[in-house]
């Protein structure tokens, strides 16, 4: 299992196990992480862990998050990855070092109409990030409903594809072929879908709001996705389906 290492100052503080899919980090006490300090934002960045791969996320803290240094947004965490916030350092730690290389983590994902391809389209190698443009907000059911019975996960080697219901990008898709590729919109709404053996995985990243798969809203947990399920995400409704 991953974990955190906080510190200031050299001085180590505790140590953090990384035992749930999203863990915040910020000064407010609702935070899995808290740090009590002026310079860290009430909520400050994100952890995002599915099976042995984690990403961070800065959640537009005023102060921004650096990873060894550099200022990040989103990043995918290797093992011994320092992050700064503030004084305060969390060097990550992983006994499993994940095979997946940071090239194969979809860094910006969030469909702009340049990164989607009309459906049926010839392929062109590679997948730009996007962001899903919309007015709509949308509202999500209050209630967490008991998700309905998932169709068989395809073959490991299955690739699968969504495919803009509404909005401006409608019609057009996008090949899911990296190991983890947010969709959403920052700030608003954001989630993962995390590439794996056994199928297709999405997880809630940020917002208030939670991803609405087949009408029903998800929890903080990851989610299977099977074949034609329809997502909904800052007010944009996709189709998951498997290619043939």
């Amino acid at each position: 299992m991953a974990k955190l290492i906080l510190s200031m100052d050299g001085l180590v503080l505790k140590e953090i196990p990384l035992n749930k899919e999203r863990m915040s980090i910020g000064r407010r006490a609702n935070n899995d992480i808290q740090i009590d300090n002026l310079a860290i934002s009430g909520e400050h960045a994100a952890v995002v862990t599915i099976l042995n791969d984690s990403f961070l996320e800065d959640l537009n803290s005023t102060n921004g998050t650096l990873v060894n240094g550099q200022p990040v947004k989103k990043h995918f965490l290797k093992n011994s990855d320092v992050i700064e916030l503030g004084k305060y350092k969390l060097k990550y730690v992983v006994e499993h070092v994940p095979q997946v290389d940071a090239a194969d983590f979809e860094k910006t994902m969030v469909l702009r109409p340049g990164a989607l391809k009309p459906a049926g389209a010839p392929e062109t190698g590679g997948t730009a990030g996007s962001s899903v443009e919309s007015t709509q907000t949308g509202h999500f059911a209050v209630h967490a409903a008991a998700a309905t019975a998932q169709a068989a996960p395809a073959a490991p080697t299955a690739v699968a594809l969504i495919q803009v219901l509404n909005g401006p990008n409608a019609g057009r898709e996008l090949e899911l072929t990296k190991t983890l590729t947010t969709l959403g919109k920052p700030g608003v709404q954001v989630a993962v879908i995390a590439r794996r053996p056994n199928g297709y995985f999405i997880t809630h990243v940020e917002g208030g709001q939670f991803p609405v798969v087949n009408g029903k809203t998800l929890d903080a947990q990851a989610h299977q996705l099977g074949d034609h399920d329809v997502i909904e995400i800052a007010g944009i409704k996709m189709e998951f389906f498997f290619k043939t």
